[in-house]
């Protein structure tokens, strides 16, 4: 395997990735046959945890086709990378293509991967969010050298992925967690709960993730937690889900959080890790 700086590491900057907390979480990771995450993002947990077989998700499946795409085509991905340009005219350009359904679709899922990774180096502060259509809407981070390629990552990326056993799927997470049974581990990462009425972003894919949403996962933790399944969760520290998740131990833990149009609202807030052993 190629290693960067001693480690294969997320290749795509996250809202909300968990980086400055991984000392913390991966200290409460128990044993476990494999290894479940249904709100995969940049990955930042299943990269440092390096697990040898992994069923990985994310419901925005543009995401799970560059996972998938530096997997199989790693070089043909690198080329397109190349080819792109850091210019704000450009950049939009890049960004309408989902806004025309036939020119997007005509891509083929190398261009789509490119482009996802494109626009995640070059958007404002690595902002992934869309529209309600569910089309890219981050502004143009005028970066004077973003790294757009960084090829040695990506191939220690295809490396790991291609020694070691993994399932990429695009579904609902209760849909995906139906596998996981006595012996796995599940890590769970959802859009949090928003801890004010102006810092709701759950805006990574189009449909949101809303109080009902959040219910839906608190009984789907239930249902792991009756058939033997360790799960560890993180979520904001607010009063809805410390009363939701009531029965399980929180812990509570400091993050520093950089994505906020407010720049003196950017700081530690505190975040809570749920787990059921």
């Amino acid at each position: 395997m190629r290693i960067v700086n001693g480690a294969v590491a997320p290749f795509l900057k996250w809202t909300g990735g968990k980086r400055q907390i991984l000392p913390i979480i991966k200290k409460y990771v128990p044993e476990h046959m494999r290894y479940f995450e249904p709100f995969l993002g940049g990955g930042a947990v299943f990269f440092a945890l390096r697990p040898k077989i992994a069923f990985l998700n994310d419901l925005n499946s543009d995401l799970i086709n560059v996972y998938e795409v530096i997997k199989e085509f790693p070089g043909e991905l690198i080329e397109s990378l190349k080819q792109h340009k850091n210019e704000e005219e450009y950049f939009y350009d890049m960004r309408r293509l989902d806004r025309d359904y036939k020119r997007y679709n005509s891509l083929d899922s190398i261009k789509k991967a490119s482009r996802f990774i494109y626009l995640n180096k070059t958007c404002f502060n690595g902002l992934f969010r869309v529209n309600k259509k569910g089309q890219f809407n981050a502004p143009y981070g005028r970066y004077i050298n973003p790294n757009i390629v960084c090829e040695p990552l990506l191939r220690a990326v295809t490396d790991y992925l291609n020694t070691n056993e993994f399932y990429f799927t695009s579904f609902d997470f209760t849909d995906h967690l139906k596998a996981a049974r006595k012996g796995d581990f599940v890590y769970l990462d959802p859009p949090y709960d928003p801890v004010s009425t102006t810092s709701h972003f759950t805006g990574y894919v189009k449909y949101g993730f809303d109080k009902d949403d959040q219910l839906r996962l608190k009984q789907t933790c239930d249902v792991l937690a009756a058939k033997g399944v360790k799960f560890l969760l993180s979520n904001s520290a607010t009063t809805y889900i410390k009363t939701l998740y009531q029965d399980y131990d929180l812990v509570y833990v400091y993050a520093n959080r950089v994505i906020n149009s407010n720049a003196k609202k950017r700081g530690s807030i505190c975040e809570l890790l749920i787990k059921n052993y």
